[in-house]
């Protein structure tokens, strides 16, 4: 896990004053989807264990990250079950101990959900273009079968039909996409664009062998 750089903004966590965050990434419903968070061991340990209990228990069903620009974002919890975590420790020699950086993220960005056909992806801010690492998440995740050349079609389709749609809460360096598939409208307007003529089975139909185009 890449360190914070030095021009990179930390969030404060309302109900947790001893971790800062560095990135978060929240779903239409202010669901947690990916958090970046900083602290020492114990306060990382506690806030892990905090998400485990039941509210009337001291425990956290959603969380407040403190922005200049906004001011409280909320981000809540949902099943613990679904989040995967990642722990690493670095700066192990400063001021405060040795520090450790936490991420917390919906398992569906790192596997598509077959079952619901629904995925997540999350990509740096930097990515001028992120067309083909959303393509590749298509692919990925769609049960139907999808040729390379459709590729801007389908991604407009499924852009027309909210499909697929950017995350509207993210913080940091990374942004967020929701891949919600409905296979069978999606079958339909595909079945539709082959007929008309817009989904073709090669890139170029017109060289196409055929033996009137030999003779």
């Amino acid at each position: 896990m890449p360190a914070p750089s030095s021009t990179q903004p930390l969030f404060r966590i309302d109900e947790c004053p001893d971790l800062m965050a560095d990135a978060c990434v929240c779903g239409d419903q202010g669901d947690l989807i990916f958090l970046s968070v900083w602290a020492r061991d114990t306060a990382i340990q506690q806030f892990l264990a905090r998400l485990t209990l039941g509210r009337d228990q001291d425990g956290l069903d959603q969380f407040h990250l403190i922005t200049a620009e906004v001011g409280s974002i909320p981000a809540f919890i949902g099943s613990v079950d679904r989040l995967e975590k990642r722990l690493t420790r670095s700066y192990r020699r400063t001021l405060f101990g040795s520090m450790v950086n936490l991420w917390l993220f919906d398992r569906r960005c790192t596997r598509p959900d077959k079952a619901t056909a629904s995925a997540l992806a999350l990509l740096p801010r930097s990515s001028e273009d992120p067309t083909g690492r959303l393509w590749h998440l298509v692919k990925d995740t769609c049960p139907l079968p999808l040729l390379d050349h459709w590729q801007s079609h389908v991604l407009s389709l499924l852009r027309e039909r909210d499909m697929l749609q950017r995350l509207p809460v993210a913080l940091g360096p990374l942004q967020g996409f929701r891949l919600g598939l409905d296979v069978i409208a999606l079958t339909e307007a595909l079945g539709d664009l082959i007929r008309r003529g817009v989904l073709t089975a090669y890139p170029y139909p017109a060289r196409i062998w055929t033996p009137e185009a030999a003779a």
